[in-house]
Parts: C-alpha cells; structure tokens; sequence
C-alpha cells in the first residue's frame, strides 16, 4: 500500500478502501475479506471495530506491518499463511509449511462422520492417516468428549503442528500423534478411520493456483501419475485396522469417487456412502469392511 501523505493522520476507512483497490486490481477475488483479516491483524482489533470506526487513526507501526501483509499478499500468498493460522469447524489451527491449509470442503468429511456416529457420548477410537494441522481429527474430537484420536503424518514438522493445536485447543488428553508412513506399523481396531491424502495428479500440480501450488506442501497435494496412489495403501490400512462396525471416510478430489470406490472394492471394503460438498460436487467416500 502507498504510504500517507500524513503519517498517523491516515483512518481506518482510507486505509481499508485502499487495499481494496489494491486487491480488486490484482483481481483477488476474496478482496473485502483478505481486507478486513490483515487491517484486524496488523491493527490489533477485530474486524467489527474496524467496520464500527472508520475514522479511527491507525498507528505508524500498524501501517508498517499492513504494507509488509500487503506485499506478501500480493505476491500470491493466503491470507491464512500470512498470519499463521486458519479456522475450520469454528476452531482455530495454526499451520507451518509441512501442513495444508484446511478448507471448508473438508468439513464434508467432519459432517459426515458425525452424522455416521449414532451416539456422541459414545467411547471411540478414532485414527486419522496425513493428519497435517490435526484439523479433522480434533474437530471431531471438540464434537465427540468420550473419543480418543491418533493422528499420523510422514512430516514431524506437521506432528510438531497437530500436537500443538491439541494443546491449544484443550484436547492434547485425548489426542496423540506421531511420524509414520500411513498405516504401517499401527495396530487396531479403530471404530473410525478418516483421511485426507494427496491426490491431484501430478502433471495437474503446475495448473493449480498460484496461491495453492506455491504455498501448500507438495507431499499433502501429489497424489501420484493418477492422483489415486494414497489411497491404494489407505485402502489397505483401513481394511486391517478397521473394526468389524467401523467406518472409514477419506476426501476425494473432483471426478474421482468412480475409482476410489473401485480401489476400496479391490481392498475388501464395501461403499456405504458418498458425500457431497456444498458445491454439489462428491467430496467423501464413506466405507467400511465386508461382511
């Protein structure tokens, strides 16, 4: 953002219709909100202060830190990577650069999982394969006071992410995490499995936006030559570490529910659903072990 003519003397109201323009020019299509967020952080008061007094003066310093979130911004990357952190199901999860940002389609998964579950004060046993901020499993956690959780992810950096989110969020005494490849090495049964690996087909990864492919791990969105190679191993863990009554729920990327379901099949799982995201598009595949 361009600096004031009058340092100090600049309002919360010309600040804000400046990074608008700004933003609207770069053709950010979330402008107004990516807005608000970065004033709210960089001024230190939340976005109704800032929309209730728009003439407030905003500090030098605050000027300061806004002109270094604008750059970043501009530059292509997430609002949620500049400040560090991302909401999902209500909960705030910090993230690192070994964790994908969590997105609202991945609330499919959490809904459906709960809408599975017939009793919410039941004990169960929960296991989340890539568990990256720990998102999925401690939103079901914050949802479910009797479960308790294991969260496995290839990069310790990730666990080191999930670990703390637990502690923030005051569920680190019913969540554990840990390095592994998958499943491997784990024993069951678990009552639920649920999981959102990679799977963008790798010549697919340069098409993506710039905001995804250059900020987001490259370990969390490969998903292999056809997108799928995750979850030919999840598919077998889930065969083995399932309970005879549990269910497992693994995301999906667009168009690829025919071929999952296919993979899961050739597992020995059964499909017992198939969730759509708010956009109408097959988000979660719901599967449990053949009787």
């Amino acid at each position: 953002m361009s600096a004031p003519a009058h340092p100090g003397a600049t309002t919360r109201g010309v600040v804000y219709r400046d990074l608008l323009e700004q933003f609207r020019s770069a053709e950010i299509l979330s402008a107004e909100l990516d807005a608000r967020l970065l004033m709210a952080a960089a001024t230190q008061v939340d976005e109704v202060a800032l929309i209730a007094d728009p003439d407030q003066l905003v500090e030098v310093r605050h000027l300061d830190v806004l002109r270094g979130y604008v750059r970043r911004r501009l530059s292509g990357e997430p609002v949620s990577r500049i400040l560090g952190h991302r909401e999902f199901w209500g909960l705030p999860f910090s993230l690192n650069r070994a964790t994908l940002d969590p997105r609202a389609d991945s609330e499919t998964l959490v809904e459906a999982v709960l809408a599975h579950v017939t009793g919410r004060n039941a004990s169960l046993q929960i296991l989340d394969l890539g568990t990256g901020t720990g998102c999925l499993l401690l939103a079901l956690l914050s949802e479910l006071p009797n479960a308790h959780g294991r969260g496995i992810d290839c990069s310790a950096d990730a666990v080191e992410a999930a670990a703390g989110n637990a502690l923030r969020l005051g569920l680190a005494d019913r969540a554990t995490f840990s390095v592994g490849d998958w499943g491997d090495g784990l024993e069951g049964p678990f009552d639920l499995l649920v999981s959102n690996p990679p799977y963008i087909p790798s010549a697919d990864i340069a098409g993506l936006s710039k905001e995804v492919r250059a900020h987001d791990p490259m370990a969390a969105l490969d998903g292999g030559d056809d997108g799928l190679t995750a979850y030919r191993h999840i598919a077998r863990d889930t065969q083995r570490l399932l309970g005879p009554d549990g269910a497992a729920y693994w995301e999906l990327g667009i168009g690829q529910s025919e071929d999952v379901s296919g993979i899961a099949s050739d597992a020995g799982l059964e499909v017992c659903g198939l969730h759509a995201d708010l956009g109408g598009v097959p988000r979660v595949l719901g599967v449990k072990r053949r009787i």
